[in-house]
């Protein structure tokens, strides 16, 4: 099961040729969206020349990937990994985080070309579908 972070969403919609063939490699595993991407895909529309259709593209999306709400237990580990990382002096953004610990919580691989932050997390497992 893999958790789909936006700049893969966004490398599949640029049609990038590694990761549509990840995608394509991959069909038959389930796969999700974080409600964190989902605002970080509006977020990007509505500031695009052409939200209108950018906005139906993002909404299609969350249809064809489950969009993962933040509960209880992914925030107690989102405090759980930014206290351990913070003891160690380590910084990561607290969307990414959120992102990390929805993957930690549900037991699925988070997808990324977003490695440099995302691999400093404990527990996290991580694929790059554009290398």
């Amino acid at each position: 099961m893999y958790l789909l972070d936006t700049d893969i969403l966004i490398y599949g919609l640029n049609k990038i040729p590694k990761v549509i063939d990840n995608y394509r490699a991959k069909s038959e595993a389930p796969k999700s969206i974080s409600v964190v991407s989902y605002g970080e895909l509006v977020y990007g529309a509505k500031k695009s020349a052409n939200p209108t259709k950018n906005l139906a593209v993002v909404r299609r999306i969350a249809e064809i990937f489950p969009v993962i709400e933040i509960s209880r237990a992914v925030m107690d580990v989102f405090g759980e990994l930014k206290a351990e990382l913070g003891s160690k002096g380590k910084t990561v953004d607290d969307f990414d985080l959120v992102i990390a610990a929805t993957a930690i919580s549900y037991n699925y691989c988070l997808v990324t070309n977003n490695e440099k932050h995302f691999k400093m997390i404990p527990g996290l497992n991580i694929e790059n579908w554009s290398k």
